[in-house]
């Protein structure tokens, strides 16, 4: 962590409002062309850049509670008229959510040029600054892990505090806020590149749907005592609702290119951006009069052929209305991710003349680690891992950059192998695992305990166990990678307060009995059996102590270790050579193993080094021979669970990396992610395109490919 200060600037946000819910301010200065410019900007929760009122950059990069990364820009090259408009947008939320903190809002920028400030907030000059009122404040959330949904008001002259020089707002009170602790940014700053839809799909008449006036399963999450929203009954705006109330009538669903279209109201089009992408919506658009426009936007499409409205437990909507007689660049404050996107005008006339996205992703030149595969299946998988890990690598590592956008543990494990062997350095995991260190206190979790996704709220204080010794054996190997010694001893405390948090649940055996909260395995079967005793927790826990002796030669938790795996062995291998994945209490209030038995707890128990190929000869040749993507064909082991996406076939892939079982390992890669990589050119949280169709962990897919294939 380093330290910066700015110059000028003071953090202001409008008075009196820090934490109101979905506040928008937009400030606006001036620099001329040509001129070394530069702007220093922090803000929270989000903001957007424009200059000239075209798109130049978003933010912040996110961290922990009570510290803000500070981003810098050089404009110089963006300054061409000689008199140029530098604007921002800033919103701040107010809501919980796993994607940003419930923090006041604030926004602290200067734009400085030859060692003077052209504009400062909370100085001279200032920033001009209003309300951006053409955003509509009262709308449902996007998602349980995600605040606002989109909603805008424009009229003829809603842009001109982005592109009028001259342009002078109605008085804005902005109030200093408290101090900040700002740090440098860090990480490497986000790569905007204009993605133009490849192919129209098809386009139609809009009629009255069966679904008018739907409320409850569209995604939207009624404010409760964790979730903090507007309730319904006071949106001004309920873009998924709305669509609802309408059914498309396809009348050409030939693909044809891309060009301009009129949509004379009640109508409707559908655009292929080709593969499954992460950016910001960008539309062009001209209204003939006074019309509404809705882009709904998706990974798949449903049975009708458009992205399904509510999809995924989202609102996949943005709505603008718009006042006719121009023409409109329309450009989503938010990043969504979508392969279709479902263009709606109800009422009105608007012609499209392109739909794009900004798109959103790790630069590009940082991926020097990039290699040839051997055939062409084998490339297209490369290809999607590579789009997946640049989708959900900026800032943080997210499990996924559509419904979530969170910093999940365990998902960061694989996600930073594939940035050390796409990029050759680990800059965002360090951020990343520096964001769990930076508080005091980690607030909403026990004390001891690590959130399971940060930056992130959690009022409810649920939290996830297993994935805090994930965490663990992420730092285990980011030591290895990095010889980052000094975070690793900044770690020291939180990793021992850990070990100790976990003592509590130890039974007489030593291994951890009745773990509370969420206790997650994986998203199958192995998770309905997490209680009482759940042996692939403690198959962890046994890997988890050997982490941090590891760390920290502490040669007591290395002899603890061994004997959890001991304890392991001797209650869960079965006389048929498999482990059982849980002991429960019977109704003598006696602890007994159980008949379960999946397919993930023996990659656990192989992960984990519980089970080594010379102790479990059997189990061993059963795993490579029996197990894996062509299980449902042969029918074995009909009553043994499968594994899902996350964690069991990776845990299985890097099983048979490890094992040097190269052949094997590039057939199942096959089976498993090629029809992931054809459908929508990213990697997918399941199995099945049920969920996010970009996650973050999968692009571990590109680590063994470059290794066995390099």
């Amino acid at each position: 962590m380093k330290a910066f200060s700015f110059e000028y600037a003071k953090p202001v946000w409008p008075a009196g409002r820090e934490r109101e819910m979905n506040v928008s301010l937009l400030l606006a200065a001036e620099a001329p062309e040509g001129a070394e410019a530069v702007l220093r900007i922090a803000a929270h929760a989000r903001y957007q850049i424009f200059v000239n009122g075209e798109f130049f950059a978003e933010g912040p990069a996110r961290a922990a509670h009570g510290f803000y990364r500070v981003s810098v820009y050089a404009l110089k090259a963006r300054l061409t008229r000689p008199r140029n408009v530098i604007s921002i947008l800033a919103v701040n939320y107010a809501v919980n959510s796993f994607s940003c903190l419930d923090a006041p809002g604030f926004v602290c920028a200067e734009l400085v040029c030859g060692g003077a400030a052209l504009a400062a907030t909370g100085a001279e000059p200032g920033f001009r600054a209003a309300e951006e009122t053409h955003r509509v404040q009262k709308t449902p959330r996007f998602s349980y892990q995600r605040p606002a949904t989109e909603a805008y008001l424009y009229d003829v002259d809603w842009d001109l505090p982005r592109t009028a020089p001259d342009w002078r707002p109605a008085p804005c009170a902005l109030a200093e806020t408290e101090p900040k602790t700002f740090i440098e940014r860090e990480v490497p700053y986000c790569e905007y590149e204009v993605r133009r839809a490849v192919s129209l799909l098809s386009r139609g008449e809009l009629r009255p749907g069966p679904d008018a006036g739907r409320r409850d399963d569209t995604g939207v999450q009624i404010p409760r005592a964790d979730t903090k929203g507007w309730p319904p009954e006071e949106f001004e705006a309920f873009p998924v609702r709305e669509v609802l109330a309408w059914e498309p009538a396809v009348f050409e669903t030939a693909p044809a290119p891309a060009a301009p279209r009129t949509l004379p109201g009640p109508g409707f089009c559908v655009y292929d951006m080709g593969v499954n992408t992460t950016g910001f919506l960008r539309i062009d658009a001209r209204a003939e009069w006074s019309s509404t426009l809705y882009a709904v936007f998706g990974e798949k499409l449903d049975a009708r052929g458009v992205p399904q409205p509510g999809a995924d437990g989202t609102q996949n909507c943005v709505k603008w209305t718009l006042e006719g007689g121009r023409a409109y660049r329309l450009v989503s404050f938010a990043p969504y991710t979508y392969r279709y996107l479902w263009l709606l005008c109800p009422e009105g006339e608007v012609t499209v003349t392109e739909a794009a996205q900004i798109t959103e992703a790790c630069p590009a030149a940082r991926l020097t680690g990039l290699k040839p595969m051997p055939d062409a299946a084998l490339q297209k998988i490369y290809g999607a891992a590579v789009e997946t890990f640049r989708q959900n690598a900026t800032d943080i590592f997210m499990d996924c950059p559509s419904r979530e956008r969170a910093g999940w543990l365990c998902d960061s494990f694989f996600t930073a192998r594939t940035e050390y062997a796409l990029t050759g350095k680990s800059t965002v995991e360090r951020a990343f695992l520096e964001n769990f260190l930076l508080p005091r206190t980690l607030p909403d979790v026990p004390a001891g305990m690590l959130p399971m996704c940060y930056p992130s709220d959690h009022p409810g204080h649920g939290y996830i166990p297993n994935w805090a010794m994930w965490y663990v054996l992420e730092l285990e190997e980011y030591a290895a990678r990095s010889g980052d010694r000094a975070l690793i001893e900044r770690a020291r405390p939180r990793v021992y307060a850990l070990a100790e948090f976990f003592t509590k649940y130890e039974n007489e055996t030593g291994l951890l009995q009745n773990l509370e909260s969420w206790v997650f395995v994986e998203w199958s079967a192995a998770n309905d059996y997490v209680q009482d005793v759940n042996y692939p927790s403690n198959m962890l826990y046994a890997r988890f102590l050997e982490a941090v002796a590891a760390l920290y030669g502490d040669a007591a938790l290395s002899a603890k270790a061994a004997r959890v795996k001991a304890e392991i062995r001797r209650q869960a291998l079965r006389d048929d050579g498999f482990f059982a994945d849980n002991a429960a209490f019977d109704e003598t209030g006696v602890l007994k193993r159980t008949e379960h038995r999946t397919e993930t707890c023996q990659y656990y128990a192989f992960f984990t080094g519980t089970a080594t190929p010379e102790t479990d000869p059997a189990l061993y040749e059963t795993m490579l021979s029996v197990f894996g993507p062509r299980r449902k064909e042969t029918g074995a082991y009909p009553e043994m669970p499968e594994s899902n996406a996350f964690i069991g076939n990776y845990l299985r892939l890097e099983l048979l990396f490890r094992w040097g079982k190269t052949e094997q390992l590039l057939r199942e890669i096959r089976a498993f992610f090629l029809p992931m990589a054809e459908q929508t050119g990213t990697l997918w949280e399941n199995m099945t395109d049920r969920a996010s169709c970009c996650h973050g962990f999968a692009s571990h897919v590109a680590v063994w490919l470059n290794a066995v294939c390099g």
